[in-house]
């Protein structure tokens, strides 16, 4: 399917429209890169584009570990430690689905950017066959699989709570914590079962389903821009 690109890519292309010279970026749930481990130049390069880049995890090995940001803090979501609207731009990838307050969360995040700041994140959709699956399986599986799939540790598979990760939770917890939202996208991404010939057939079958417009709902991922209001 040449039409189906990765998510991240779309991602990247998001933050690339975003990020200035005068831009200060805030990476919340940073882990140890901003963008999947195949595009470390163009992350170096869209870091070292902007004014300030801060890095914010509760994960201090993922700290020490990261590959482009310099300005890291050991920190939890829920209680940033900056000043108010110090930032214009915050992001995340990947980190939604393991807010568990995720009202308080945003909230918090509203209160470091500033008037008219936005937040884009990028995550699963919770309507997404992907996240179905995930969902009905036990905790003791999720990091063999997670493994076997993706080449994740480990000690890089966290808790998921999936409550901001559906259109209609993103809009009303954006209107409940003071954002508007700018954009909203459900985005198709490759196939998660490649690795398993016999699935990826079926998966990429069902992903060109899911290119057309009237069943985006089910796609797997989510990319979502929310503009702080003035």
């Amino acid at each position: 399917m040449p039409e189906l690109r990765s998510s991240q890519a779309v991602y990247e292309e998001v933050l690339d429209d975003a990020v200035g010279e005068q831009t200060r970026w805030l990476d919340i749930g940073c882990g140890y890169q901003v963008l999947p481990a195949w595009r470390d130049v163009q992350e170096r390069e869209l870091v070292s584009r902007a004014a300030l880049v801060v890095g914010v995890d509760a994960d201090a090995g993922s700290l020490r570990r990261h590959r482009s940001i310099g300005n890291l803090t050991l920190a939890s979501i829920g209680k940033l430690p900056f000043a108010a609207s110090c930032f214009d731009l915050v992001t995340a990838n990947m980190v939604v689905e393991h807010l568990a307050e995720p009202a308080a969360q945003l909230g918090e995040i509203h209160r470091v950017l500033r008037p008219g700041g936005r937040f884009v994140f990028h995550t699963p959709n919770a309507d997404g066959y992907t996240t179905r699956i995930a969902r009905l399986l036990p905790e003791r599986v999720k990091a063999p699989l997670a493994r076997l799939l993706e080449g994740r540790k480990s000690d890089e598979v966290f808790p998921t709570h999936y409550r901001a990760n559906t259109a209609n939770a993103i809009v009303q917890l954006a209107a409940e914590t003071g954002f508007d939202v700018e954009d909203l996208n459900h985005v198709a991404t490759g196939a998660q079962f490649a690795v398993i010939l016999p699935l990826a057939i079926m998966e990429l079958a069902w992903i060109r389903l899911l290119m057309n417009a009237r069943a985006a709902r089910w796609r797997q991922t989510l990319i979502a821009i929310l503009r702080r209001r003035d």
